[in-house]
């Protein structure tokens, strides 16, 4: 799997107060195949990096992941996706080294439902990052700090079809079963 090799607590801005629950602020991990990366938690010096990440999807990255089809990132998506606090709604990017510059690979983010006391989740990994275990790293972030904020269960709504989000959430202990107002699409349960 991946491990980290470097933890260095360095607070991201002058409000970083949110990120007390978080041991260290940034991780360099290393992929299955080797590859490092940079995990930490998404800044809003990341919009245009996110902007960038959505317009280098395929469209059926797009579609798994915005459950419909995307062109490209509208500014009032991008307020929702970069509208983070760290506690209620939270998000991890994932950057790497491409071709000469600091790109956003990857994003796991979760938002607080109606009930404190469960978030529902996303995962979204670009199409060529596919396939080293980056899923499963930024999801396990993920579901760390969703326990350390208190959440009981975390939740996804996906397309039935979408395999690769069938395969990481059963390997990650998710349940499945089909949404019972959409039946083109699954919800993936797990108890925190």
């Amino acid at each position: 799997m991946s491990h980290v090799r470097h933890t260095e607590p360095t607070p991201p801005s002058a409000s970083a107060a949110p990120f007390g629950v978080i041991e260290g602020t940034h991780w360099i991990e290393t992929l299955n195949d080797g590859s490092p990366v940079l995990v930490r938690p998404l800044r809003a010096e990341d919009r245009q990096r996110e902007a960038e990440f959505i317009e280098r999807l395929s469209e059926q990255a797009c579609r798994f992941r915005f459950l419909g089809n995307l062109k490209e990132a509208s500014p009032d998506l991008l307020d929702q996706l970069m509208d983070v606090d760290y506690h209620d709604r939270m998000a991890f990017a994932a950057l790497a080294h491409v071709d000469g510059e600091l790109r956003l690979v990857g994003v796991s983010r979760y938002g607080a439902s109606g009930d404190d006391k469960q978030c529902e989740c996303a995962v979204t990994v670009a199409d060529e990052w596919r396939h080293r275990g980056l899923g499963v790293l930024l999801m396990r972030r993920l579901i760390e700090i969703a326990r350390k904020n208190g959440f009981r269960r975390m939740f996804s709504i996906d397309a039935a079809e979408n395999e690769p989000m069938r395969e990481l959430a059963d390997f990650l202990g998710f349940q499945r079963r089909l949404d019972p107002d959409d039946a083109t699409q699954v919800i993936h349960s797990l108890e925190l």
